[in-house]
């Protein structure tokens, strides 16, 4: 027969051997309980069940770029007529009148083409002769004559610049031409049919901002009367010579 203290022994272990058993299938059975957790199913209005598990018909997580930042999100409304506008740099440039653009003056005469040099000469060598019949050929009479006045498009171009002159011979409209032909000169229109290259060139500049020198050089062609007058209206009014870039006589006249 076992003695008490082997019975108290194998009781013992008994309830080791016990205890160990449900520890085991308690560690066993959690896994179980915590996957059907995931497979429940929300009840209504209650947010889902957060599942380990990994769907394959998900989309792919979008990577960042390279600089590890979120992208900008895309406008609600896309306006391409304000895309284009923010595309387009803003004109620097302000558009100006053609009264408020600076005149570029040329002194010599090598800055003129060749056909409007040729055709300068001959009416300077003309008029210094004294001769004024000699200004006939000039004229290029026919359909493209050269204006002399608006009222005398139609009348012999030569007597209508003698009709100018405050003589009956017309040496003082040669001398005149003479003058304003030694003045600088101005381009204008350039790239349209009325392009010209035009003497004097204050007929394109504001007597109001004539620097000394240029006052000087005005006042070779006109009396200091005319040059008051001209500051008190703010135009050269006196006469102005035309020639068109291939030579001819475009226009000599009078006037603002």
């Amino acid at each position: 027969m076992r003695s008490n203290t082997e019975n108290n022994a194998m009781t013992i272990s008994i309830r080791r051997y016990a205890i160990g058993t449900l520890l085991s299938a308690a560690a066993f059975a959690l896994p179980l309980q915590a996957l059907a957790l995931s497979e429940l199913k929300p009840g209504p209005g209650q947010p889902p069940v957060a599942s380990d598990t990994v769907d394959p018909n998900a989309p792919a997580t979008m990577p960042l770029p390279g600089d590890g930042t979120l992208p900008s999100p895309d406008p609600l409304i896309n306006n391409p007529d304000a895309e284009d506008e923010q595309a387009a740099p803003p004109s620097l440039e302000t558009p100006q009148d053609n009264a408020d653009r600076p005149v570029e003056i040329f002194q010599d005469i090598a800055s003129a083409p060749e056909p409007v040099r040729r055709m300068r000469q001959m009416i300077v060598e003309a008029a210094a002769s004294g001769d004024f019949a000699r200004l006939k050929p000039l004229l290029n009479p026919g359909p493209n004559q050269t204006q002399v006045t608006a009222a005398d498009t139609g009348s012999d171009p030569l007597e209508a610049v003698r009709a100018l002159s405050g003589d009956t011979e017309g040496m003082e409209i040669l001398a005149i031409m003479l003058d304003v032909l030694q003045s600088g000169f101005v381009r204008v229109d350039a790239g349209t049919p009325d392009e010209a290259y035009v003497w004097p060139y204050f007929a394109e500049k504001s007597i109001t901002t004539l620097t000394p020198p240029e006052k000087v050089e005005l006042l070779r062609i006109v009396t200091a009367g005319d040059f008051a007058d001209m500051q008190e209206y703010g135009n050269y009014n006196f006469f102005r010579l035309g020639i068109t870039p291939d030579g001819q006589w475009k226009f000599l006249t009078a006037g603002d």
